[in-house]
């Protein structure tokens, strides 16, 4: 894997990507933020070399390089995910190579059901803790421990420093900002009445199935991160309704502009 990423690193230097100070990765209907990028290079990722090859859903998948804020980020539009079929080693590659293209935070926006029933959809929640249920992890490989520490520390993965900054932002902007725990699952089904029963037993507000990975690879490099869910639907077991796609991805176009509002005015800070 060092090779690959000395690879991609190179290539992508060669096409302009370089100096990045901020990563963002946006979510499953989450792109409107790059619209508000000065962009100066994008790229396809079925361009870049050993990066995932993309599924149909992410023919228009994009790394972008531009300025924010007056920042330099680089922005991941378009995830890769567990369901479609990669691997853990996969969906986390696009993180080590921000990181070795030099981005000192990372930022990660998602779509997410909201288990705890006193949060409603479309609004946010800041992802305080998570609880991984993928069933394996983004460091199980061999030689993990030539690219940071094998037994890598969670126990504050989510940068409470940048936290505090957004929780103060919400406040100012008068965002209505939760904050809670994220479950991640492997999906691509959504969850049965009894599994959004166990979710909440086990402490979980919201469930997903993405953002876990990358913020496990985040800590394995010291890369500070933050998370941001736009809570798209209630999982109520109680009064479960056939899920709408459409509507969950309308939802979270809706919510966006305070999603956007917040990582604006946190770059401002970093």
């Amino acid at each position: 894997m060092i090779k690959y990423i000395k690879e991609t690193t190179e290539f992508l230097q060669e096409k302009g990507f370089v100096n990045p100070e901020i990563g963002i990765i946006l979510g499953t209907g989450l792109g409107q933020l790059v619209n508000e990028i000065e962009i100066i290079k994008e790229i396809s990722y079925n361009h870049i070399p050993n990066f995932p090859t993309a599924t149909v859903e992410f023919h228009k998948g994009k790394l972008i390089y531009g300025k924010l804020e007056g920042k330099i980020v680089i922005v991941m539009q378009g995830r890769f995910h567990l369901y479609e079929g990669y691997s853990l080693q996969d969906v986390t590659y696009p993180v080590r190579i921000m990181n070795s293209l030099g981005v000192k935070t990372l930022l990660v926006s998602n779509a997410s059901g909201a288990v705890n029933l006193n949060f409603k959809k479309g609004e946010l929640m800041l992802i305080d803790d998570h609880i991984n249920l993928q069933g394996g992890s983004p460091l199980a490989f061999k030689g993990v421990e030539q690219m940071g520490t094998r037994f890598t520390d969670m126990s504050a993965p989510y940068d409470p420093k940048i936290n505090t900054k957004l929780e103060a932002i919400a406040k100012e902007k008068n965002i209505n900002l939760h904050k809670g725990v994220y479950a991640s699952v492997i999906g691509p089904q959504l969850e049965t009445r009894a599994e959004y029963r166990y979710l909440k037993t086990i402490g979980a507000d919201a469930v997903g199935m993405s953002t876990v990975p990358e913020v496990i690879v985040a800590n394995h490099l010291d890369l500070p991160v933050a998370a941001v869910s736009v809570l798209t639907d209630e999982c109520d077991p109680n009064n479960l309704k056939p899920i709408d796609i459409d509507e969950i991805i309308a939802l979270a176009g809706k919510a966006e502009p305070q999603m956007i509002t917040l990582f604006r005015e946190l770059i401002k800070t970093l």
